[in-house]
């Protein structure tokens, strides 16, 4: 089954386990706050990567990064943004099945009006009581949690 790994709010920190359990996805999507160019590289290096600036991330490095994008993948229209209360689109409307985005660090899954809203959680450093958390979507468009703590 082919997957796509999921990421979000890494802040500049690359657990050293990340690549292993990345292993084999086809691509990798990330949502933003990712902290350091050196993150980005990290990440394209395992699989192509396409990534989304998020409110942390600063310099021309981030500057390069857009704040949307739009992708296909498994025959599925995929919007991904960093912050949700900034979505800028109807999705319905624009045909994306699913929204992907992060920000709040809590991995959550929920379905309104015929899209799906995904947020793979944060895979950067522990924050309060929320896990280290980061997802696979996988080629039925079935989303699949997993941590690394």
């Amino acid at each position: 089954m082919a997957r796509i790994a999921l990421l979000s709010d890494t802040h500049g920190l690359l657990r050293p386990q990340l690549p292993r359990a990345l292993r084999g996805v086809e691509r990798i999507l990330h949502m933003g706050d990712v902290g350091s160019p050196e993150i980005l590289t990290a990440l394209a290096g395992i699989a192509p990567l396409v990534a989304v600036r998020g409110n942390v991330d600063h310099g021309a490095w981030a500057r390069a990064l857009p704040a949307t994008q739009q992708v296909d993948a498994f025959g599925a229209s995929l919007y991904l943004l960093h912050n949700l209360a900034e979505l800028d689109v109807d999705p319905a409307a624009a045909g994306v099945a699913i929204i992907l985005y992060g920000h709040t660090h809590v991995p959550k899954e929920e379905a309104k009006g015929g899209v799906r809203y995904v947020n793979p959680g944060s895979i950067g450093p522990k924050r309060f009581d929320l896990p280290v958390s980061y997802a696979f979507l996988r080629d039925d468009l079935s989303v699949e949690f997993a941590s690394l703590v």
